[in-house]
Protein backbone atom coordinates (compact mmCIF):
# COMPACT_ATOMS: atom_id res chain seq x y z
CA UNK A 1 0.00 0.00 0.00
CA UNK A 2 2.90 2.38 0.69
CA UNK A 3 4.02 2.94 -2.91
CA UNK A 4 0.40 3.33 -3.95
CA UNK A 5 -0.36 5.65 -1.04
CA UNK A 6 1.94 8.30 -2.49
CA UNK A 7 -0.54 8.96 -5.32
CA UNK A 8 -3.74 10.81 -4.31
CA UNK A 9 -6.13 8.64 -6.39
CA UNK A 10 -4.50 5.43 -5.20
CA UNK A 11 -4.45 6.67 -1.60
CA UNK A 12 -8.20 7.26 -1.80
CA UNK A 13 -8.64 3.63 -2.82
CA UNK A 14 -6.28 2.49 -0.04
CA UNK A 15 -8.26 4.50 2.52
CA UNK A 16 -11.55 2.98 1.39
CA UNK A 17 -10.09 -0.54 1.91
CA UNK A 18 -8.96 0.04 5.50
CA UNK A 19 -12.29 -0.72 7.25
CA UNK A 20 -12.35 -4.09 5.46
CA UNK A 21 -8.95 -5.18 6.85
CA UNK A 22 -8.71 -7.36 9.93
CA UNK A 23 -6.47 -6.36 12.85
CA UNK A 24 -3.58 -8.56 11.64
CA UNK A 25 -3.62 -6.86 8.22
CA UNK A 26 -3.85 -3.41 9.85
CA UNK A 27 -0.80 -4.17 11.99
CA UNK A 28 1.11 -5.17 8.87
CA UNK A 29 0.10 -1.91 7.16
CA UNK A 30 1.34 -0.05 10.24
CA UNK A 31 4.72 -1.82 10.07
CA UNK A 32 5.10 -0.97 6.37
CA UNK A 33 3.99 2.64 6.69
CA UNK A 34 5.66 3.59 9.99
CA UNK A 35 8.66 1.23 9.63
CA UNK A 36 8.18 0.17 13.25
CA UNK A 37 6.31 -2.45 15.24
CA UNK A 38 2.86 -1.54 16.46
CA UNK A 39 1.87 -1.68 20.12
CA UNK A 40 -0.28 -4.76 20.76
CA UNK A 41 -2.56 -2.54 22.88
CA UNK A 42 -3.86 -0.41 19.99
CA UNK A 43 -7.46 -1.08 19.10
CA UNK A 44 -8.59 -1.83 15.56
CA UNK A 45 -10.31 1.58 15.37
CA UNK A 46 -7.15 3.42 16.40
CA UNK A 47 -5.09 1.41 13.93
CA UNK A 48 -7.47 2.33 11.12
CA UNK A 49 -7.16 6.02 12.03
CA UNK A 50 -3.36 5.95 12.39
CA UNK A 51 -2.83 4.05 9.13
CA UNK A 52 -5.28 6.38 7.34
CA UNK A 53 -3.41 9.41 8.68
CA UNK A 54 -0.07 8.04 7.48
CA UNK A 55 -1.45 7.24 4.01
CA UNK A 56 -2.76 10.79 3.70
CA UNK A 57 0.49 12.22 5.08
CA UNK A 58 2.50 10.39 2.42
CA UNK A 59 0.09 11.40 -0.36
CA UNK A 60 -0.53 15.01 0.63
CA UNK A 61 2.35 16.00 2.88
CA UNK A 62 2.74 16.18 6.64
CA UNK A 63 2.60 18.93 9.23
CA UNK A 64 4.49 22.17 8.65
CA UNK A 65 7.90 22.32 10.40
CA UNK A 66 6.73 25.12 12.73
CA UNK A 67 3.79 23.02 13.94
CA UNK A 68 6.06 19.98 14.37
CA UNK A 69 8.38 22.11 16.52
CA UNK A 70 5.47 23.34 18.63
CA UNK A 71 4.21 19.79 19.17
CA UNK A 72 7.69 18.58 20.21
CA UNK A 73 7.93 21.52 22.63
CA UNK A 74 4.52 20.70 24.16
CA UNK A 75 5.45 17.01 24.45
CA UNK A 76 8.72 17.90 26.18
CA UNK A 77 6.92 20.25 28.58
CA UNK A 78 4.35 17.55 29.35
CA UNK A 79 7.10 15.00 29.96
CA UNK A 80 9.01 17.33 32.31
CA UNK A 81 6.17 18.89 34.30
CA UNK A 82 3.22 16.57 33.80
CA UNK A 83 1.20 19.36 32.20
CA UNK A 84 1.36 21.61 29.18
CA UNK A 85 0.22 25.22 28.98
CA UNK A 86 -2.51 25.98 26.48
CA UNK A 87 -1.19 28.03 23.61
CA UNK A 88 -4.22 29.77 22.20
CA UNK A 89 -3.71 31.82 19.10
CA UNK A 90 -6.97 33.55 18.30
CA UNK A 91 -8.21 33.17 14.76
CA UNK A 92 -9.88 36.41 13.82
CA UNK A 93 -12.88 36.17 11.56
CA UNK A 94 -13.22 38.46 8.55
CA UNK A 95 -15.19 41.56 9.54
CA UNK A 96 -13.72 41.73 13.05
CA UNK A 97 -12.63 45.24 13.98
CA UNK A 98 -9.69 45.75 16.31
CA UNK A 99 -9.64 49.14 18.00
CA UNK A 100 -6.61 50.64 19.73
CA UNK A 101 -6.05 54.09 21.09
CA UNK A 102 -2.48 55.35 20.76
CA UNK A 103 -1.30 58.80 21.80
CA UNK A 104 -4.79 60.31 21.69
CA UNK A 105 -5.80 58.79 18.34
CA UNK A 106 -8.09 55.83 17.80
CA UNK A 107 -6.91 53.26 15.25
CA UNK A 108 -9.24 50.70 13.72
CA UNK A 109 -8.07 47.61 11.88
CA UNK A 110 -10.52 45.48 9.92
CA UNK A 111 -9.82 41.78 9.43
CA UNK A 112 -10.38 40.75 5.81
CA UNK A 113 -10.32 37.37 4.07
CA UNK A 114 -6.96 38.24 2.53
CA UNK A 115 -5.32 40.07 5.44
CA UNK A 116 -5.91 43.29 7.33
CA UNK A 117 -7.01 46.80 6.42
CA UNK A 118 -5.92 49.98 8.20
CA UNK A 119 -6.47 53.49 6.85
CA UNK A 120 -7.48 52.07 3.48
CA UNK A 121 -4.23 50.13 3.05
CA UNK A 122 -3.82 46.34 2.94
CA UNK A 123 -1.45 44.64 5.40
CA UNK A 124 -0.46 41.02 5.96
CA UNK A 125 0.30 41.33 9.68
CA UNK A 126 -0.79 43.23 12.76
CA UNK A 127 2.86 43.84 13.59
CA UNK A 128 3.33 45.82 10.36
CA UNK A 129 0.37 48.02 11.32
CA UNK A 130 1.60 48.45 14.91
CA UNK A 131 5.01 49.47 13.53
CA UNK A 132 3.36 52.11 11.28
CA UNK A 133 1.29 53.49 14.16
CA UNK A 134 4.07 53.63 16.75
CA UNK A 135 7.12 54.15 14.57
CA UNK A 136 8.91 51.31 16.35
CA UNK A 137 8.97 47.51 16.38
CA UNK A 138 5.94 46.11 18.21
CA UNK A 139 4.27 42.73 18.43
CA UNK A 140 0.98 43.37 16.63
CA UNK A 141 -1.02 40.89 18.75
CA UNK A 142 0.43 42.48 21.90
CA UNK A 143 -0.22 46.04 20.69
CA UNK A 144 -3.87 45.25 19.85
CA UNK A 145 -4.49 43.35 23.09
CA UNK A 146 -4.74 39.88 21.60
CA UNK A 147 -1.77 38.67 23.61
CA UNK A 148 -0.57 39.51 27.10
CA UNK A 149 2.98 40.72 27.68
CA UNK A 150 4.76 37.91 29.57
CA UNK A 151 6.80 40.21 31.81
CA UNK A 152 3.70 42.25 32.66
CA UNK A 153 1.75 39.10 33.50
CA UNK A 154 4.44 38.08 35.99
CA UNK A 155 4.37 41.49 37.70
CA UNK A 156 0.64 42.08 37.70
CA UNK A 157 -2.47 39.91 37.66
CA UNK A 158 -4.17 42.29 35.21
CA UNK A 159 -5.82 40.71 32.20
CA UNK A 160 -4.93 41.79 28.66
CA UNK A 161 -7.00 44.46 26.96
CA UNK A 162 -10.33 43.10 25.73
CA UNK A 163 -10.87 42.40 22.05
CA UNK A 164 -13.51 44.69 20.62
CA UNK A 165 -15.59 43.16 17.86
CA UNK A 166 -17.92 45.65 16.32
CA UNK A 167 -20.80 44.34 14.30
CA UNK A 168 -22.33 46.45 11.59
CA UNK A 169 -24.81 48.83 13.15
CA UNK A 170 -23.58 48.41 16.73
CA UNK A 171 -22.47 51.27 18.95
CA UNK A 172 -18.68 51.76 19.08
CA UNK A 173 -18.85 52.75 22.73
CA UNK A 174 -20.96 49.66 23.62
Amino acid sequence: MTAVARQPKASKEALSRLPKLDIRELREEWRVLYKADVSPHLSRELLIRAVAYRIQELALGGLRPELQRQLRQIAQELKQTGEAAKRFRPQLKPGTRLIREWQGRTHEVVVRDDGLSWQGMHYRSLSAIARKITGTAWSGPLFFGLKQNRSASRRSPQAPLPIREMMEGSDAAG
